[in-house]
């Protein structure tokens, strides 16, 4: 059990004011942006894979049961500020209106493996960001999942977390497995800058997203429909999206 009073994990600074959330008018259908939960879903290499069993199946029992295990970090999922913020919320204490709403998805073209997404490519994205809205990456890279390439991927610099805070983002979504540098560059003493600068003041990470490429370069409506695991540093998360018009 962690302890929620220790030296570590401290320096949650709440939730930065954000409009509640206003649609705009449907342009489309409603698409899945989730890995389906199997045991070849993404995740970090140092997690065990998820477990799948069937506790009852007929039919030699009366119905079937299903039976999963997983590390909450696996395939398609949110982090609550409690994953570095021991004094931060959990996944019952994020509000609603942080899972859903408004946002943009934008396309940085021409990224190169393990290369660092900068303010300059998050200036030049359009539609333009308003306050308050979800942003979803489409870096391409969700087209590797699975493959050894997926684990070069891009990720943010500290200075671009700090202007997706400073533009009053509430959510990122990423379509590859962390906005922090890859695992396998890490040095020693990592120490997860860019997690950090986003969810100390509230700005909830989805990392693995996928399917959102036919609503690159548009405005869209998000659900990220996460389980409310009590206490928890995270989950998996059910996405959908569909495009917008004002």
């Amino acid at each position: 059990m962690c302890d929620p009073a220790g030296p570590r994990g401290q320096g949650w600074r709440g939730w930065r004011n954000s409009p509640e959330p206003v649609a705009g008018i449907p342009d489309g259908p409603w698409l899945d942006l989730s890995h389906r939960l199997n045991a070849a879903m993404p995740r970090v290499p140092t997690f065990p894979p998820p477990v799948f069993r069937k506790r009852m199946c007929m039919p030699a029992d009366p119905l079937n049961v299903t039976e999963f295990s997983m590390v909450v970090h696996t395939g398609t999922h949110i982090d609550a500020p409690r994953h570095f913020f021991s004094d931060g919320p959990a996944l019952e204490g994020i509000p609603l209106s942080r899972l859903h709403g408004p946002g943009v998805v934008w396309t940085l073209d021409g990224l190169a493996p393990e290369s660092l997404i900068e303010v300059s490519h998050l200036e030049a994205a359009r539609p333009l960001l308003r306050t308050g809205d979800i942003l979803a990456l489409d870096t391409g890279w969700s087209r590797l999942a699975g493959t050894e390439a997926y684990e070069a991927h891009p990720s943010l610099s500290p200075e671009a977390a700090a202007w997706l805070v400073d533009h009053g983002v509430k959510l990122l979504a990423c379509d590859f497995p962390t906005p922090d540098m890859p695992v396998h560059r890490r040095p020693p003493g990592f120490d997860w800058p860019v997690h950090k600068r986003l969810l100390r003041d509230g700005v909830l990470i989805c990392e693995h997203l996928r399917g959102h490429i036919p609503l690159s370069g548009r405005r869209a409506e998000f659900m990220f429909n996460a389980l409310n695991i009590e206490g928890s540093d995270g989950s998996p998360a059910r996405v959908l999206a569909r495009a917008i018009r004002d």
